[in-house]
């Protein structure tokens, strides 16, 4: 008897588990469709530190990461501000945190880098994934492209990112291979000594969530 209750519980709390995965995926899907469709059309930029979206980005999927996934931080201190839109950036890291929790699963190690070089700062994603083919990486930033499985995923994601990443004059790039997959973002720095610059609104990176 002991044990059929217990294994009622495991299934309850499987089930749970289930619809929460299921609600979270519609949701991340939608709010895809939404972004593809309503993307912001405002040019207001204002100077911002780039890893503060990118904790903001780490903070939402906290509990998706503590399961057995081992996040690796190299910020370079000393990288100045970037004009930027600080909540489309933060959807940019968003989605690439996202993809790459999805292709470790649920173990393996993400690192997030942020360094400058020479006039740009350099951000690099890189997960202990399955890695992406050759084939899938030459159109993996085409609309509706997606290297999820069926249903998991709208193919927007990666379309909405290089998008937001070029109207702020930069590049994405990936590289991959099995058990290694690295998402590359390039953005000129700012010349901060420009006082006409505004200064980031107090919900800069937010009204994403």
């Amino acid at each position: 008897m002991h044990f059929i209750l217990e294994l009622a519980l495991v299934l309850q709390h499987q089930s749970t588990r289930s619809i929460q995965q299921e609600v979270d995926r519609a949701a991340k899907i939608v709010f895809a469709l939404k972004a593809y469709s309503h993307q912001s059309q405002s040019d207001e930029k204002c100077l911002a530190k780039i890893t503060d979206g990118i904790e903001v980005a780490l903070t939402l999927y906290h509990n998706r990461l503590k399961q057995g996934i081992q996040v690796i931080r190299r910020y370079d201190s000393q990288l100045p501000e970037i004009l930027c839109n600080p909540d489309e950036l933060t959807q940019v890291w968003v989605n690439l945190i996202d993809n790459a929790i999805y292709a470790m699963g649920q173990q393996g190690t993400l690192e997030v880098g942020v360094k400058q070089q020479a006039d740009r700062a350099i951000v690099e994603i890189t997960d202990s994934g399955c890695g992406i083919s050759l084939d899938m990486q030459a159109k993996i930033f085409e609309p509706f492209v997606t290297s999820k499985a069926r249903g998991e995923g709208s193919g927007l994601g990666l379309d909405i990112v290089r998008q937001i990443i070029q109207k702020h004059n930069g590049e994405i790039q990936v590289r991959s291979q099995s058990g290694r997959t690295t998402f590359t973002v390039i953005l000129p720095l700012s010349d901060v000594s420009d006082k006409s610059i505004p200064s980031p609104p107090l919900t800069a990176g937010n009204s994403i969530l």
